[in-house]
């Protein structure tokens, strides 16, 4: 079977646009919003650097082309790229550091039960932007070293239960500093396999069927993101090269990896916060290039490094910075909590409805 990736449709902003804000004003002036940023990335990243284990690291903001160690995500957005006075490569911005990561761990040193996380800022040119979209991504960037023992949705989920236990502890950091900023995250994150998910919403697209879990639950982990359910396409597109999608975990399941989403009670949507996963081996990275049609990248150097297990067996993820700081400070829109650029129809809506954007 041959696997397509969704249609990646750009912004086509009308002069026109509007949202329902469902009578939003935002709890924080400018001046406490920018303290709860700063309050929000500092205890979330100890915290989660404290339950997995992670050292900080410095990570490049740009790659040389030719090697595969940028991450393509779902294969419909183009880099930012250049070339400088030195060199005839093209230099592409990372769109993230899901494949760098890796080849790091090993360049480092690390060990079994060891990690890193580095900050990662991205421009996405392609990106559809939107009140939670937005051409600049800013993520913490995690991956940890397992065994191979440790391929399996049991310690994916022990992985994703430590992860969101450390978002629950930041959350209540910000309601005391912040009282009128009550918690909302329920006690345990929910798990649902993709598959599941559609038998129960078979009527419904992944995003709806992703509101609808979301809602029922508070916090959701949907597992096995990439792979064709029984309908015939993935809950959502994944590269080929990074999480493992394609490993049997049951006899009627698959994937090891999947997206952390909450119930965004001020937008009453799903906002999916980190997507993450078990990494490739080199029977499941083969299996998913041939599912792709991109067997040719089988002979760069990256996937040769996986395909001659020359690199360590890993999970990572990314979680998004500012969708965390716009979830937990309870923002209506991602340009309240990261300096960016938007367009003018977007930008006037919000002027217009007391939605201040940094």
């Amino acid at each position: 079977m041959r696997y397509y990736f969704y249609e990646h449709k750009t912004s086509n902003m009308s002069k026109n646009y509007s949202l329902n804000t469902n009578g939003y004003k935002s709890k924080l002036n400018l001046l406490e919003t920018e303290k709860g940023i700063k309050l929000i990335k500092d205890n979330f990243e100890r915290k989660l650097a404290k339950r997995l284990n992670l050292q900080r690291v410095s990570a490049p903001r740009f790659l040389a082309t030719g090697n595969g160690l940028q991450d393509e995500l779902d294969g419909s957005q183009v880099p930012v790229g250049f070339k400088t006075m030195f060199s005839d490569k093209t230099i592409e911005i990372v769109h993230s550091l899901a494949k760098w990561k890796r080849k790091a761990m090993k360049e480092y040193g690390f060990t079994n039960g060891l990690g890193l996380y580095t900050d990662m800022d991205a421009i996405r040119k392609d990106e559809a932007v939107s009140d939670i979209h937005s051409i600049y991504v800013d993520q913490w960037d995690w991956e940890l070293i397992i065994s191979k023992e440790d391929r399996n949705i049991e310690f994916l989920k022990n992985v994703v239960t430590k992860i969101y236990k450390a978002l629950r502890k930041t959350e209540k950091v910000v309601e005391k500093e912040f009282p009128a900023l009550k918690s909302r995250l329920p006690k345990d994150i929910h798990f649902v396999h993709a598959e599941e998910l559609e038998a129960r919403f078979p009527d419904l697209t992944s995003k709806e069927r992703e509101n609808m879990i979301a809602k029922e639950h508070g916090a959701v982990f949907i597992i096995g993101i990439g792979h064709a359910l029984s309908s015939g396409m993935p809950h959502d597109a994944r590269a080929a090269d990074y999480d493992d999608w394609s490993t049997s975990t049951s006899e009627n399941t698959r994937g090891l990896n999947g997206d952390i989403i909450v119930w965004d009670r001020v937008k009453e949507s799903a906002l999916e916060l980190s997507s993450m996963g078990i990494r490739v081996n080199n029977e499941s990275l083969v299996n998913q290039l041939q599912l792709l049609g991109q067997t040719e990248k089988s002979g760069l150097e990256y996937h040769q490094d996986i395909i001659h297990e020359r690199l360590p067996q890993t999970i990572g993820g990314g979680i998004g910075q500012s969708r965390l700081c716009m979830f937990l400070l309870q923002k209506f829109h991602i340009g309240e909590v990261q300096a960016s650029v938007w367009p003018d129809e977007m930008a006037g809506f919000c002027r217009e409805n007391g939605i201040k954007l940094l």
